[in-house]
């Protein structure tokens, strides 16, 4: 039985081959989807790749939160889908209210690439079960507008709930609140994150090693477990 993914390709995306790629060295099919459409094509879950959408105007990921296959990851997700959102991924996530708080520009100002260490805080979600809690991995980061910010209310609803999921360690490479790299919702399903696991999964590239793998094993387990593998 065979889980497909469905990464939606925007108008500026740039991740999304990389990210189909990831899926498929996981063992899953890689579905894609086009940002115009209005159908996820019976896929398991979902994957908003980096990039800039819609060349990042007005807000990261804030016209890309109304293309029309937004509103069926939106209602997919409230239905338990599984979704991740990756770098622009995660900004259009929490344009779309998926996930709380905002990602504004990085505290330097300056578009920032490199490896990145990241602790793992909550391996209970759907994509990152692969994980042992507190497990350190090494992802590269790629971002201008990478920096975590929300109220102080919702800061502590994300740490009382176990909500954060990664978080940046040995360095914060954009003066995100509270070291954030990565949140869920409630229900574990939605991921977003900055850093960019699809370039970390073949040690001939990338970051040295294969610490990305992880985030798509991980859905792979989740769909067979709920059965949703076809």
């Amino acid at each position: 039985m065979t889980s497909s993914v469905g990464v939606i390709t925007f108008p500026g995306s740039l991740d999304d081959s990389d990210s189909r790629r990831a899926l498929s060295a996981a063992g899953m099919s890689a579905i894609p989807l086009w940002h115009g459409s209005d159908s996820l094509a019976d896929v398991d879950a979902v994957l908003v790749p980096g990039g800039f959408s819609y060349g990042d105007y007005l807000r990261c990921g804030a016209i890309a939160r109304f293309a029309p296959l937004m509103t069926e990851v939106i209602a997919a997700a409230g239905r338990g889908m599984p979704v991740i959102g990756i770098c622009n991924g995660f900004q259009i996530l929490c344009e779309s209210h998926l996930l709380p708080g905002a990602l504004t520009r990085n505290e330097s100002l300056h578009y920032i690439c490199r490896d990145q260490w990241l602790r793992v805080e909550n391996n209970r979600t759907a994509w990152t079960a692969d994980y042992d809690s507190e497990q350190e991995i090494l992802i590269p980061v790629k971002h201008g507008e990478g920096r975590y910010v929300a109220n102080d209310h919702t800061l502590d609803e994300l740490e009382d709930d176990g909500r954060v999921v990664v978080r940046y360690i040995g360095g914060n490479p954009n003066g995100s609140f509270r070291d954030i790299a990565g949140i869920c919702n409630d229900s574990g399903n939605v991921v977003g994150l900055m850093p960019h696991p699809e370039h970390a999964i073949d040690p001939l590239t990338g970051a040295p090693g294969v610490d990305g793998q992880g985030f798509f094993t991980s859905v792979v387990k989740a769909l067979v477990g709920s059965g949703s593998a076809r």
